[in-house]
């Protein structure tokens, strides 16, 4: 796994760079356990990461340190399943730098019904409220 931080950021905790990416690098891979979307529809929580329409990771667990990736509209890493739909991994978006905070877009669904109107804690979204 490459050299990754959890510390604080403008979103509470976040995953930083310990060293440089270049785009289209592995970061890191989203980890937790496999379980079906009907138990995740039952436990709810704000580490699922849909695999498919039946299966579903929850990435509640803290040695998954992916989980501490926060939400960006304007993101420097992207999501991306395996083949066989059983892996998430995360990559570079584009040339990252040590020290620079890693973010993906958790979609518009995730969005809508967690972050609502006010908006992410990222500059664009911050540049909106001034």
């Amino acid at each position: 796994m490459k050299n990754v931080t959890v510390k604080k950021s403008s979103s509470g905790l976040g995953l930083f760079a310990g060293e440089t990416f270049k785009k289209g690098d592995l970061v890191i891979e989203y980890t937790g356990e496999k379980i079906t979307e009907e138990e995740a529809n039952r436990r709810g929580g704000k580490y699922l990461f849909e695999l498919n329409d039946n299966w579903t990771i929850d990435g509640k667990g803290r040695e998954n340190k992916a989980r501490y990736l926060n939400h960006s509209c304007r993101p420097n890493c992207y999501p991306e399943l395996d083949e066989k739909e059983e892996h998430i991994f995360i990559f570079a978006k584009r040339n990252i730098k040590v020290g620079e905070e890693l973010t993906y877009d958790y979609g518009k669904m995730y969005f809508d019904d967690l972050i609502g109107k006010d908006g992410c804690g990222c500059e664009k979204c911050s540049e909106k409220r001034k």
